[in-house]
């Protein structure tokens, strides 16, 4: 599974009403309260330690948000980009200071970020309902774009580039491919969308896009897996081996928000898939994240089915009796270091240097929550775990 990639609180800061607050390190314990992690923190200062406590290398800090999901991260140089709910935070490393971009600030049109990406020395930010945003850092300026501008869809939540210089754009109705990466002619955008594939495209609801080891193109969709290649369209759901059947995961789902009662669009796609009579979270072909490894692989979370590793031919999916802390996989990412971190419902967790099982970060190890939602790696060598609530900056792991 090797991967290329990608005292207490010294004050609590109140920026367009995004909390963040810094707790000084502490070291990785097993299973301590909430409560406890703050007070071995600061009783560990100064390299004390406590009675009957092992020493560790591993070292964490958290950072609120307050009640904000931190769904998208980027670690740029110096910088981490951290996008909530509430806005787009770029935090520097040397110096500690932090900056809030938002609608208040006319930076953005929408205060929910979804995603967070670097194309072309740009950043990039897909947002719920304010299309994409594009900041220069050497312009310090930002520019948005919408549906007139010729988005598919003013909710986004993925980007990429191809060897053609074509950006992919994931949005809530379709794929747009942007020839050349040329945002301001849109003119030239195409929308790729189940209509005008004639179902290539299994669902309109994109989440993820990612180019092939041999630039082909796939994406993560709310109805399967999809890919584009040499102008023909293939796609793979649950009936070809796509996420774990519910039988084998029911009794491990604990996570019971079922996106069937909040919409009428999940209530169809589950009549349509025979799963009404599941009350839980669990749709196998509803794909949350998605990456691709250096040998192809593509790499599938879904809504409840587990992780699903699909090789071009065969499928192979891994749950809770696997391993994997949650059976909901909401964030995948290529390290650097030739790791693939797994965001879920319960935890965060990297397959062994076996490739038997996982090795499981929860809270009792430093993260905020144990729902993960994003994660980066900073150029200092810390890892940034999203979270509901806030951020988990980890060293030395």
């Amino acid at each position: 599974m090797n991967i290329s990639s990608k005292g207490l609180a010294v004050g609590v800061i109140v920026v367009g009403g995004l909390i963040v607050a810094a707790y000084n390190f502490g070291t990785k314990q097993s299973a301590p309260k909430d409560e406890e992690v703050i007070a071995k923190e600061t009783s560990q200062q100064g390299g004390q330690l406590l009675p009957g406590q092992a020493e560790s290398k591993t070292k964490f800090a958290h950072f609120r948000v307050g009640n904000r999901n931190v769904k998208g991260m980027l670690a740029d140089g110096n910088n981490v980009w951290v996008g909530t709910s509430g806005g787009a935070i770029r935090y520097d490393l040397t110096s500690n200071d932090y900056k809030l971009y938002d609608v208040k600030n006319k930076s953005l049109i929408s205060n929910g970020v979804f995603h967070v990406s670097k194309l072309r020395g740009k950043i990039i930010i897909g947002t719920y309902g304010g299309g994409l945003s594009m900041y220069s850092p050497d312009t310090d300026k930002w520019k948005n774009y919408n549906i007139p501008d010729g988005l598919a869809d003013q909710f986004v939540y993925d980007i990429a580039e191809d060897a053609n210089g074509d950006y992919w754009i994931a949005t809530w109705s379709g794929v747009n491919r942007v020839p050349k990466g040329n945002m301001d002619d849109p003119s030239g955008w195409e929308t790729f969308t189940v209509e005008n594939t004639k179902g290539g495209l299994p669902n309109d609801w994109v989440y993820s896009v990612e180019v092939g080891k041999n630039g082909e193109m796939w994406f993560a969709t709310e109805g399967g897996l999809a890919r584009f290649k040499d102008g023909k369209w293939t796609t793979w759901k649950h009936e070809d081996g796509l996420g774990a059947d519910y039988a084998l995961v029911k009794d491990d789902i604990t996570f019971t928000n079922d996106p069937a009662k909040a919409s009428k669009h999940h209530a169809k796609q589950k009549a349509e898939q025979g799963l009404t009579d599941v009350k839980v979270g669990y749709n196998p072909n509803y794909i949350i994240s998605m990456i691709v490894d250096e040998e192809g692989n593509v790499w599938c979370g879904t809504w409840g089915g587990g992780l699903s590793r699909f090789d071009g031919k065969d499928w192979k999916t891994y749950t809770v009796k696997d391993g994997l802390p949650g059976n909901h996989v909401f964030m995948l990412h290529k390290s650097s270091g030739g790791t693939m971190w797994i965001g879920t419902n319960n935890g965060l967790a990297r397959p062994t240097p076996s490739g038997e099982g996982f090795t499981v970060l929860t809270k009792a190890d430093g993260l905020f929550a144990d729902n993960v939602f994003s994660l980066a790696e900073a150029s200092d060598g810390s890892l940034w775990v999203g979270s509901f609530g806030g951020v988990a900056r980890i060293t030395g792991y």
